[in-house]
């Protein structure tokens, strides 16, 4: 573009020289009549003038001489020059036909967002359990405790293919007392240091197939559920029994495709429930439905289908002499491993009842089986949510549930065990949310910790007050 610029600037400036100057020497031969000046000085300006004209072409002559050693084309300088209305009407450049050109690294950032989120709180159990410690919860775990739940980085480059850009990536980094929850599980993770703070790490593929093909290849954040990992998108501060029992994450390939506003469809094929390294030949599958009848309903229905069961054990637990090893740590075959699967039938719908009042609702049916041929373990039952927004800065929130465990899939015992919650939310500053939380979680059998060791109750009572902030371009939930 700059020599562009430069050579038309050449082509105009030679031509318009002698133009310019000529009527100056014709003005002056008409004042050398009119003013009978000495033909003898009009002579000599008209010689000096005709010197400088030359002198003027020999500079432009010498510069075109430079310009076209830089490499600039003749069809290049002699481009028509636009006129000043056509400079100033001309449309922008589309995004799209700036993103089919080769990227700076500018345009390949465009879009990209950086968020930070740090979440803490300080709990209290009025059965003053030994150890601090609030059975079956995910993630407020600690009583009589200032405790770290999580800090995140998420940095996030969506793709775009209505701007011309297929490709995206998302990486989720967390760390703190979540992790444990999460990705430290040695019954799910074989190696679960080497993944512990990777929550999420997937690349996206837009393919041109009808609608929008998106693939999705890496590890990300389970959709059974209702509730997800981020403390300010939840209406609650504390999570719910089914989130605690359902996958965290998976690690493998997805495929989702939009028919249309109502209607998309999802497959998963992955690794297993929370495990990003395989332990067995098992591969899981997902078959799921996003529904919106109306523009203020959401449902979804899922149906993953899995296989729980290791068939190699590492580590402390492989003893044997002759090991293999991974990457340093030894491993040996389980011997006649069981090859018993998992079904979960999930759902959940949330509604947008009125401007300030949010509605939702979760059931889930869950058998797993440790042989083919054995009788199933069974969890079943479900949750229901309401949130009202009070002011353009507090609302209050409600949630019940039902989890009914028969063969201790999730508590360890087989019992029935409910719990309520009402949350109450102050947004002190855009980004920076306090929340004050009453909980209480009962069984129909003695299950709680107590101050006592040996001593069970049927309850537990919680209070706590949750501490969120958060930064970043990124819009909606995360």
């Amino acid at each position: 573009m700059f020599h562009y610029r430069h050579k038309r600037s050449h082509f105009s400036f030679r031509r318009a020289s002698a133009w310019f100057l000529l009527p100056a020497l014709l003005s002056m031969q008409a004042q050398a009549r009119d003013k009978q000046t000495d033909p003898a000085d009009t002579s000599q300006q008209i010689a000096e003038l005709t010197a400088l004209v030359r002198t003027l072409q020999a500079r432009v002559d010498d510069l075109e001489k430079k310009l076209e050693s830089s490499g600039t084309t003749g069809a290049q300088a002699a481009a028509p020059k636009q006129s000043s209305e056509a400079l100033v009407n001309k449309p922008p450049a589309s995004p799209t036909a700036a993103s089919s050109g080769t990227p700076d690294g500018s345009d390949f950032l465009r879009g990209t967002t950086v968020n930070f989120l740090l979440d803490g709180y300080y709990g209290y159990n009025f059965n003053n359990p030994i150890g601090r410690v609030n059975l079956l919860r995910a993630y407020d775990v600690s009583s009589n405790s200032f405790s770290l739940n999580q800090a995140d980085v998420v940095l996030e480059n969506p793709a775009d293919p209505a701007h011309g850009k297929r490709f995206g990536l998302r990486l989720d980094l967390q760390f703190g007392q979540a992790t444990e929850t999460l990705q430290g599980n040695a019954a799910n993770e074989l190696r679960p240091n080497v993944w512990r703070n990777l929550f999420q790490a997937y690349g996206t593929y837009v393919a041109p197939v009808g609608n929008g093909l998106t693939i999705d290849f890496g590890k990300w954040a389970s959709s059974l559920g209702i509730e997800g990992n981020y403390t300010k998108d939840q209406m609650n501060y504390s999570r719910s029994f089914w989130f605690n029992f359902l996958p965290f994450y998976h690690t493998g390939a997805r495929v989702i495709y939009k028919f249309n506003d109502a209607l998309a469809v999802n497959y998963w094929i992955t690794n297993g429930t929370q495990q990003t390294e395989p332990f067995n030949n098992f591969k899981d599958q997902l078959i799921g439905l996003n529904l919106q009848p109306h523009k203020d309903v959401a449902w979804t229905i899922n149906y993953y289908l899995g296989q729980e069961h290791p068939d190699v054990r590492y580590g402390a637990e492989a003893t044997g002499s002759n090991d293999p090893t991974q990457q340093g740590t030894p491993f040996e075959p389980i011997p006649n491993a069981p090859k018993g699967k998992l079904h979960i039938l999930d759902t959940y719908l949330t509604w947008q009842a009125s401007r300030r009042l949010t509605l939702g609702v979760e059931g889930d049916y869950v058998i797993q089986r440790l042989n083919t041929s054995s009788a199933p373990a069974r969890t079943d039952g479900g949750a229901a949510y309401a949130r009202f927004q009070l002011t353009r800065r507090t609302a209050i929130a409600g949630r019940t549930e039902y989890l009914f465990d028969h063969g201790g899939m999730f508590t360890g015992a087989t019992q029935t065990v409910k719990e309520t919650t009402l949350t109450f939310e102050q947004k002190l500053a855009d980004g920076f949310l306090l929340r004050e939380e009453w909980r209480r979680d009962f069984s129909n059998h003695p299950y709680f910790l107590t101050g006592t060791l040996g001593s069970l109750k049927k309850e537990q009572t919680t209070a706590t007050i949750g501490l969120v902030w958060w930064f970043g371009a990124k819009e909606g939930g995360w």
